[in-house]
């Protein structure tokens, strides 16, 4: 069962790539974007990541903090996600216990379908990844945008490898007033 919108956020701690605690879902008084990869090779995810440092910048000014989740080990990051350095945590959960609190769903149709319908990020990605992005698994993205309490203000499950949630929703999360203390 997905997670919904006002549910208290799962409470993890993890570990980014260099070894730095993250902590998911607690209230830390930003607003945070917690994003769902599948593995480090996988074109889409290496586009959206690209798209998210881009991005950065202006979201980190409105206030919102941006964690990454991958189901990859740290060195498969160091190779394909961290090439280029990011300005966010991303975090290595090979054992996938991130995405199984927060009901990240697998669809082998789902994988399908973007590689058929998605064809111009998947060969963006592709040119960041090489050949390596053409072996993923069946995951499907998602992202959180959890409010200053660790409360989830939306859930958006991929309905396919490379759908993710606008940065227009993003950003009309961000012009929400907070809610009072």
């Amino acid at each position: 069962m997905r997670l919904t919108r006002n549910a208290i956020a799962p409470r993890l701690e993890l570990f980014d790539m260099h070894g730095q605690p993250v902590h998911l879902g607690q209230p830390s008084g930003r607003r945070t974007l917690v994003c769902f990869f599948r593995d480090a090779a996988c074109p889409f995810c290496n586009f959206r990541i690209h798209e998210l440092t881009l991005h950065h910048q202006a979201l980190s000014d409105k206030g919102l903090d941006i964690i990454a989740v991958f189901t990859s080990d740290v060195p498969a990051l160091k190779r394909f996600v961290a090439r280029t350095p990011r300005p966010f945590p991303v975090i290595a959960d090979p054992s996938s216990s991130a995405h199984t609190a927060y009901r990240i769903e697998s669809s082998l149709a789902g994988k399908l379908k973007a590689i058929t319908t998605r064809v111009s990020v998947l060969l963006r990605g592709l040119r960041i990844v090489g050949l390596a992005g053409l072996n993923t698994t069946n995951l499907l993205p998602a992202d959180f945008l959890i409010d200053e309490r660790g409360h989830i203000a939306e859930a958006w499950y991929g309905n396919d490898a490379g759908d993710r949630i606008p940065f227009a929703r993003v950003h009309a999360f961000l012009e929400t007033p907070q809610p009072l203390r």
